[in-house]
């Protein structure tokens, strides 16, 4: 089976920098261009089902991708974006002059150092990879349509390497990331890709 990974196209907090987990964004102008770029790259894939966050950026982004596809799109709120408690709608640029000390102390240890009344990566991979050993489990090329730190942790699982090195596998707004299953081992194929949005016109 084939598992495609998307990252929901760009929000208006995306293009200001601010800090977004679970708040309820819709995709920008820019997004929703940026998602029938990617949607038209996927026009030709053979996908059996679609899976997204219930977040309006990720199932808008899912709901354009669909136009091609037609499937009954099926919602896991264990999809959606990694909880930033306190930090949600804050700047990076406010983030760096308020909390040096933590992001020193998350930057050091990125695995359990815990959201201020948010989540770990440890808790977000617990939750996420729910439903995608499901998804896996069901042997069927599926897209899945999700978040940045999201995906981040499913493709650690996945490739089997630690949450320390969760910056490695973070991906850009309406990206592609393509992995097969064979045999029950996952290889990857594509990580991030964004070519679509450069070659496609504006639509």
């Amino acid at each position: 089976m084939q598992l495609i990974l998307i990252r929901h196209g760009e929000t208006i907090w995306n293009k200001e920098g601010r800090v977004q987990g679970t708040s309820d964004i819709e995709l920008s102008a820019a997004g929703l261009d940026q998602a029938r770029k990617l949607a038209l790259s996927l026009k030709g894939c053979s996908i059996d089902a679609i899976h997204a966050s219930p977040l309006k950026r990720a199932f808008q982004t899912a709901e354009i991708i669909n136009t091609f596809h037609q499937k009954d799109i099926e919602v896991h709120s264990e999809l959606t974006e990694m909880d930033q408690g306190d930090f949600e709608g804050l700047t990076f640029k406010e983030l760096m002059a308020r909390e040096k000390d933590f992001l020193r102390r998350w930057t050091t240890d990125p695995v359990s150092v815990k959201m201020p009344q948010g989540e770990s990566l440890a808790e977000l991979q617990e939750r996420a990879w729910q439903p995608i050993q499901k998804i896996i489990a069901g042997e069927k090329n599926a897209l899945v349509v999700s978040h940045n730190f999201t995906i981040a942790v499913i493709l650690c699982r996945l490739r089997k390497i630690s949450l320390a090195e969760f910056r490695n596998t973070c991906v850009d707004n309406a990206s592609k990331t393509l992995i097969s299953i064979r045999s029950g081992e996952a290889h990857l194929e594509l990580i991030n890709d964004v070519s679509h949005l450069n070659y496609l016109p504006d639509v």
